[in-house]
């Protein structure tokens, strides 16, 4: 051993300092010797697994990418747990909606987030290689299912039996058909009493004209005849195409935040291969990064040594992505030294915020604490987008825009839920568009910022808002009291269809503004549930619209203000004076609480001040002096109102503001 080491000695003075090398060990052991090599990344090497060996042997003829779409609550994250079952992904019995990770997602029973997972299948003696993408259902998540649609080369079309086609079942439709993917119909829930199955196959092939020979009537909660599921998928939906011997070319199809690995990708390979070690570019940032890690979701995150052309799979860098901002979704990937070689993909229109809400801490120490918190969940959903803002009222908060109504509540729900944060959120808003008198246009977010009366009238040409198309079925029944309902908010009827005897498919334009201020639940109200609904932006309208804003004591509350249809305004202004009064706190003088319209004030309340009692110690006096006694009173009491600010409490906002 020591002889070893005397040569290793040598043999470094000689390499590093050859002029000591004939020096004394003295001189030699006085010299420090220094090394230098280039930077090296740590890329685990692995053996190859059982798993990785079967997937290697099944070819990409064997391929079948797809994806399960349907209405709301029609099951499809119960019909993902079964075909997972079958194919041994997970134990029987095990959790439910294995591929729903979030907790707000498993207490309202909702997909919010698309999930993929992997799968084998044995059919006919050989392996398939099955990809799910288990899709949200709500229509402010559509961005989600277009998403999954561009990595999947067809879809499961899954219809309530006792539903039949709703609203989403349409729009999901003509989504794919304009993709042109295959679609097969599955009917669910057919162990229900009141299950017509008959009824949705016809729904099915009347509305959409597809061929329902071949459907699979399924219970996906008792599992009764799923396990015809999967042969269905695999003669009918097409194998991906692509070349594992052409140059790399991927996906990138949705991402995720983790805190030690950084941004994660969600990425579908159409040609090529990708291993770690790799170093890859993005067309869309030009940014190069080094693969740390390949694999595929099983339905955890499960290490591969490489992906293949066909599949879907996760990667990961080393060193990490660590800006989520950085991970544009429907951006294309390939290695350095091929971009010349490989033609980007089409990639995904970016989804708008339709709504804006603001929100504030309850006390303004926490804002440190619900910054972080807003922070962390827009690293992994980035259709949020966040401005920081301040008002006079509710001190520093931020102005968060949102995809829908459902989106911003389960933004909330997330935030109390998961970080437990304390939060008041204003009533969600619509952007409008002001076109000024030199031609510019502004999209206005902050109803605070929108022009007042004296502005329009001199250096505004129009003012406009945002319509959107909305999709209403429902039962034959209901149908008088829909069009009261749409009528009452504006909207103007566009096409009116019976697609049974007994079914109907409304169309309306209607102002985002109307549909978002509850319109979902008004409808299901006037249904009682058995309607559903879906829309799309239309357009920008000319509007008459104006700035709804409250006054206490003449000074504006900047917390308290709204872009409303002259139509609506002393409805609304009525409203908010009556329940604005109820949390106010009386004062030593008289508050007055005015709802304004530009100039004009469409509503008042007036609060009474507490008030001596100056007469108690007159018994039998003149009226004169009674009366000289009320009129001093009166005049300390003007004195009074014209120094002394009204403090308005957070509590008071806070139930103002609560629905």
């Amino acid at each position: 051993m020591q002889s070893c080491l005397r040569l290793l000695a040598k043999a470094s003075q000689r390499v590093c300092f050859p002029q000591y090398s004939g020096r004394s060990p003295r001189v030699a052991a006085s010299c420090r010797f220094f090394g230098s090599s280039y930077p090296r990344y740590a890329f685990v090497q692995r053996g190859e697994s059982d798993l990785e060996k079967r997937i290697a042997a099944i070819p990409i003829e064997r391929f079948r990418n797809f994806c399960i779409v349907a209405h709301v609550d029609h099951g499809k994250s119960t019909l993902s747990d079964r075909l997972l079952e079958i194919t041994g992904t997970i134990e029987p019995g095990g959790k439910k909606q294995v591929l729903d990770k979030l907790d707000v997602e498993r207490e309202r029973g909702i997909t919010v987030k698309a999930q993929t997972c992997t799968m084998i299948h044995k059919y006919k003696g050989e392996d398939y290689l099955l990809h799910l993408v288990d899709t949200p259902g709500h229509v402010d998540f559509r961005a989600e299912v277009s998403r999954s649609y561009a990595s999947c080369g067809g879809a499961i079309l899954l219809v309530d039996a006792s539903q039949g086609v709703q609203a989403q079942t349409v729009a999901n439709f003509y989504l794919a058909f304009s993709q042109g993917l295959e679609l097969l119909p599955v009917i669910n829930k057919v162990d229900l009493p009141s299950a017509d199955a008959t009824r949705a196959l016809e729904q099915i092939k009347s509305t959409f004209e597809l061929d329902t020979e071949h459907a699979v009537k399924v219970s996906a909660k008792t599992g009764l005849n799923v396990e015809a599921v999967l042969p269905a998928v695999i003669e009918q939906i097409p194998a991906p195409i692509g070349h594992h011997s052409k140059p790399l070319r991927l996906l990138l199809v949705d991402s995720w935040y983790s805190t030690y690995k950084g941004v994660i990708l969600l990425v579908r390979i159409f040609d090529g291969t990708i291993k770690a070690g790799d170093q890859i570019t993005s067309f869309a940032t030009g940014l190069k990064y080094f693969v740390g890690e390949v694999g595929i979701m099983y339905p955890e995150m499960t290490p591969q040594r490489v992906l293949r052309a066909g599949q879907l799979g996760y990667i990961y860098f080393n060193p990490g992505m660590k800006r989520s901002q950085e991970a544009k979704v429907g951006d294309t990937y390939t290695t350095v030294g091929s971009e010349k070689l490989v033609e980007p993909l089409p990639g995904f229109e970016e989804p708008k915020s339709m709504v804006f809400v603001a929100a504030y801490p309850v006390d303004q120490s926490d804002y440190g604490h619900l910054e972080d918190s807003i922070n962390q969940i827009v690293l992994n959903d980035r259709s949020v987008t966040v401005q920081k803002e301040s008002s006079e009222a509710l001190g520093l908060g931020w102005r968060l825009g949102f995809l829908g109504t459902l989106h911003c509540s389960v933004f909330e729900d997330r935030l109390r839920q998961e970080h437990g944060a304390t939060v008041i959120i204003t009533p969600p808003t619509v952007p409008f568009k002001v076109i000024w008198a030199n031609g510019k246009e502004e999209i206005v977010q902050n109803p605070a910022l929108f022009p007042d009366g004296d502005i329009v009238r001199a250096r505004v040409a129009e003012l406009q808002e945002p319509y959107v198309t909305v999709t209403i079925t429902l039962p034959e029944e209901y149908l008088g009291k829909v069009i009261e309902l749409c009528e009452g908010n504006r909207g103007e009827q566009k096409e009116l269809q019976f697609f049974t005897a007994t079914q109907v498919i409304l169309k309306y334009d209607l102002p985002l503004a109307q549909l978002v201020d509850d319109f979902f639940g008004k409808l299901k109200g006037a249904t009682k549930g058995y309607a559903s609904l879906d829309y799309e932006e239309a357009e920008w309208r000319r509007s008459n619209i104006v700035k709804l804003q409250m006054l206490v004591n003449k000074v504006p509350v900047d917390a308290v203000s709204r872009v409303v249809h002259t139509s609506q305004t002393e409805r609304l202004g009525r409203q908010w004076v009556t329940k604005f009064k109820e949390h106010i706190d009386r004062q030593m003088f008289e508050v007055v609480i005015q709802a304004t319209a530009g100039k004009r004030i469409v509503a008042r309340e007036t609060l009474k001040p507490f008030r001596k009692d100056v007469l108690q110690k007159l018994h039998a006096s003149d009226v004169s002096r009674r009366r000289k006694l009320l009129e001093k009173q009166k005049e300390g009491r003007k004195k009074l109102q014209a120094v002394g600010n009204i403090a308005i409490d957070h509590k008071a906002f806070q139930s103002f503001l609560a629905k």
